[in-house]
């Protein structure tokens, strides 16, 4: 008989908040091709020789600034989804599936998780990454790594991809009522800036759907909640490199606005079903400080859906189809 498991994938984060912890997550991450497009004979010794170096003691401190008694909050967060959601199939009359969960980078890897479910008796999962809008450097890395897994024993499982699901009702259902929640409790800002993760923009010129993704999903979320056009704006973060990202960028754009006279300011990232460092430290601690020393007079930071009811269900509904299947 067929056994399933649900499978969330999510990026990684390090075990720690050190430097050498640090320096072995950022090792494996940045030394994806996927994610560094550059010829590797000319990437690898800029990795090794020059990032690896000195990046990972100023990244160990910024984690530090976010890290929680029970570690990463990403890797915490994702570990409450993945017992809320199996919680939540088991109320619906499901007692039977798996919930598991997985990071492409670091820990627990995606490889010894399915190697996990396979010893639990595992022959079909269905692979859902924590990634709402395609792109290469995150969802089409995860299926490396699923594939890669596969490669080794062929035969062992059967696996269902989840691609996107950059405008799902439920999860813009979700995001939607977060925002209203933030709105009932915290008051109204005067724009909404939805900030998503950047990429290069030399990937959307090759074909890389992200961008055309994270529009879909801004716009249905200023539908969803009303916005009229000038009430809200879609911006990019997370830049690394020289080259060209996808703009407007967000600390810039926050920066004009406060200059031209934006009072107060509401930020959620759409893109992050989890809170993390991009989030918790880099949206609301450096573009706070940014907005506000730029002359912006109150800033609004909306967490990410974590543990929200309404984002379990969303996962819930979109596994639902291809557990029936």
């Amino acid at each position: 008989m067929t056994k399933t498991a649900i499978l969330l994938l999510n990026l990684g984060t390090p075990d720690a908040p050190t430097a050498p912890a640090v320096r072995r997550y950022l090792a494996e991450f940045l030394g994806d091709p996927r994610v560094v497009e550059l010829p590797r004979w000319l990437w690898l010794p800029i990795l090794h020789g020059i990032i690896l170096r000195t990046r990972p003691a100023k990244s160990a401190a910024k984690y530090a600034t976010i890290w929680t008694p029970e570690g990463s909050p990403l890797k915490v967060h994702t570990e409450r989804q993945a017992k809320l959601l199996r919680g939540l199939l088991g109320s619906r009359g499901d007692k039977d599936t798996l919930v598991a969960w997985a990071m492409r980078y670091g820990n627990p890897s995606t490889a010894a998780t399915l190697d996990a479910l396979k010893n639990q008796g595992v022959t079909r999962t269905i692979v859902l990454p924590l990634y709402p809008q395609y792109a290469g450097s995150t969802t089409a890395s995860a299926y490396d790594a699923v594939a890669a897994w596969k490669q080794r024993d062929p035969a062992a499982m059967q696996f269902v991809e989840v691609r996107s699901y950059p405008d799902h009702k439920a999860y813009i259902r979700a995001l939607a009522n977060s925002v209203r929640d933030h709105w009932m409790n915290q008051g109204r800002g005067d724009k909404l800036v939805m900030s998503f993760h950047g990429i290069p923009k030399r990937s959307v010129e090759r074909g890389d759907p992200y961008a055309d993704e994270c529009r879909r999903t801004a716009e249905a979320l200023a539908a969803g909640l009303g916005l009229a056009p000038d009430k809200w704006q879609m911006t990019f973060q997370s830049r690394f490199g020289a080259a060209e990202w996808l703009q407007p960028y967000t600390q810039p754009t926050l920066e004009q606005m406060a200059r031209d006279g934006l009072k107060s300011v509401d930020v959620i990232c759409p893109g992050f079903p989890a809170d993390c460092l991009e989030t918790l430290e880099e949206i609301s601690m450096e573009c706070r400080e940014a907005f506000l020393h730029a002359g912006g007079g109150e800033f609004n930071y909306i967490p990410c859906l974590n543990e929200r009811g309404d984002w379990i269900e969303a996962l819930a509904d979109m596994a639902r189809t291809h557990l029936a299947a």
